[in-house]
């Protein structure tokens, strides 16, 4: 008789349970479904906005920014920068109508070397410092780029930082011994030999195959001479 009682409080307690849940979920049933129903749209928006409009604008500024390249190229840093009143809106327009597509990210670093070359110092480096990327190539040379607008503008001590940044963000034999033997002669131009000296020997013991390497004790000897 026990044993039957204890099986019938048992589904008592099961049913009492389910009848719980149920009650839960017939509370909260259109507010999940509204919940669910919000995401699915929200995915759904995100899909369509990437399918019809970034991936598009992004096609378009790629194909913009070919025009661009052959611009700066041929020197022509004005244009490239402005558009040449035909077929190409330049890089300044690339980058206010794309700045989330990768091509006006890009743009911003072409920007920035045309404003360089045109003497604008200021306006290039607020344009290289804009620029993002991870590689090993671009990105350390945009940044050794912002370390030439400071040596062009005088402010040697702030190039020397880009220099050696650029340096070690590459880390490859190809751009840090370049970057290294420029931040050795800006150190040179501020009479800090010793400091000089220090980067010319990074070159010679950790780069010794790369072309900066070649004439490198030349270098060494006359900050070492100095000092």
């Amino acid at each position: 008789m026990s044993d039957q009682k204890t099986q019938h409080d048992g589904l008592d307690e099961v049913n009492e349970a389910l009848s719980k849940t149920e009650q839960l979920i017939e509370k909260y049933q259109k507010p999940m479904l509204i919940s669910a129903l919000v995401l699915i749209l929200v995915v759904s928006g995100i899909l369509a906005l990437r399918q019809f409009y970034f991936i598009p604008k992004e096609n378009k500024a790629q194909e913009d920014l070919f025009v661009g390249e052959f611009l700066l190229q041929e020197k022509e840093y004005q244009k490239a920068l402005e558009g040449n009143g035909g077929d190409f809106i330049g890089f300044e327009a690339i980058i206010k109508e794309n700045s989330s597509t990768k091509a006006g990210n890009l743009a911003k670093a072409y920007a920035g070397i045309c404003q360089m070359r045109l003497g604008n110092y200021e306006q290039a480096i607020k344009h290289l410092e804009s620029f993002s990327a991870s590689d090993l190539l671009v990105s350390p040379a945009v940044v050794g780029a912002v370390g030439d607008c400071y040596v062009e503008m005088g402010k040697v001590k702030e190039a020397i930082a880009y220099f050696e940044k650029a340096a070690a963000k590459a880390n490859n034999e190809l751009i840090s011994p370049i970057y290294l033997k420029k931040a050795g002669i800006a150190y040179e131009s501020l009479g800090q030999y010793a400091d000089a000296v220090k980067v010319y020997q990074n070159i010679k013991d950790n780069w010794s195959t790369s072309m900066e390497s070649a004439d490198i004790e030349k270098y060494i000897e006359r900050a070492s001479s100095k000092k």
